[in-house]
């Protein structure tokens, strides 16, 4: 028999709003990614197998899973970072709003403005806090220096880092905490307007209070971009996500609405996975 995790209320929510919506929404939403029969390999060695799904658009999706069966290949699958290693091939397609990724009309540096990433550690770039969040529009032409200002205060806010950061601008991105690091981060990839946000185990390195603020960010942003979330953190998957797909070894064995997936799974290996009896 089951036993599930508990469901608490979403980050963020309210007693009252926890109480009017428990559990993540279901109602259908548009596809925004889209993979079919998706293969990976580094090498000889195949990290993916066969993997077919749809993301929907303006949603959180966790993906759980052991470490080493290719969550975090198939996250960067969909912003090609994993272009970038030598000896790598896909098979299949990737769709992004029903256009094809990895096609030969693909722009990457256009395809990772839409589609922006946050790494499992904080990795500010060794500029002031304001630098590191006008970076990205300054590559995209922005010059303007009450442009930049207006977009480095209003990603920062979305961050929820504005009121703790906006005194000391011009400090050096290393001198705030780790925390604040990440969120920093978060700010950096929205000052560009991405479509989509990849989360690689964002939280695995902060501290609960940090932990709590960066979920908490994530249901505020739901309404505006879709975010992909890798997690070893049970808990925290059925906290804040609307959707899990659980893998092992390169294949998404299940994928659902996240309060099915951790109170009545369909395949025992998940149960199993989610109970701690193996990973």
């Amino acid at each position: 028999m089951t036993m599930p995790v508990t469901l608490e209320p979403k980050a963020g929510a309210t007693s009252e709003e926890a109480a009017a919506d428990p559990a993540p929404r279901t109602e259908t939403a548009p596809a925004k990614i889209e993979f079919r029969n998706v293969n990976f390999y580094y090498g000889d060695l195949q990290a993916l197998f066969g993997n077919t799904i749809s993301i929907a658009a303006r949603r959180i999706t966790a993906l759980i899973g052991p470490s080493g069966c290719g969550k975090s290949t198939f996250l960067r699958v969909m912003n090609r970072m994993n272009d970038e290693i030598p000896g790598t091939r896909l098979t299949g397609e990737v769709y992004l709003d029903g256009e094809d990724i990895y096609g030969p009309n693909c722009d990457k540096v256009t395809l990772r403005r839409r589609i922006g990433m946050v790494f499992q550690r904080p990795n500010p770039f060794p500029k002031s806090v304001f630098e590191n969040v006008a970076y990205g529009p300054r590559i995209h032409g922005e010059s303007r220096k009450s442009r930049l200002s207006e977009i480095v205060e209003r990603s920062l806010r979305r961050a929820a880092l504005w009121d703790e950061v906006k005194d000391s601008l011009h400090r050096s991105a290393f001198d705030i905490s780790g925390g604040q690091q990440q969120r920093l981060c978060i700010a950096r990839a929205l000052a560009v307007e991405p479509e989509v946000l990849l989360m690689d185990e964002p939280c695995s390195a902060l501290d609960p209070a940090s932990t709590f603020r960066i979920e908490e960010l994530m249901r505020e942003l739901e309404n505006e971009i879709t975010i992909v979330i890798v997690t070893h953190n049970m808990q925290q998957a059925a906290r804040v996500s609307d959707t899990t797909g659980f893998f092992l070894k390169g294949e998404l064995l299940e994928w659902g609405p996240t309060e099915r997936i951790f109170s009545k799974p369909n395949d025992k290996r998940t149960e199993d996975y989610i109970q701690g009896r193996f990973g």
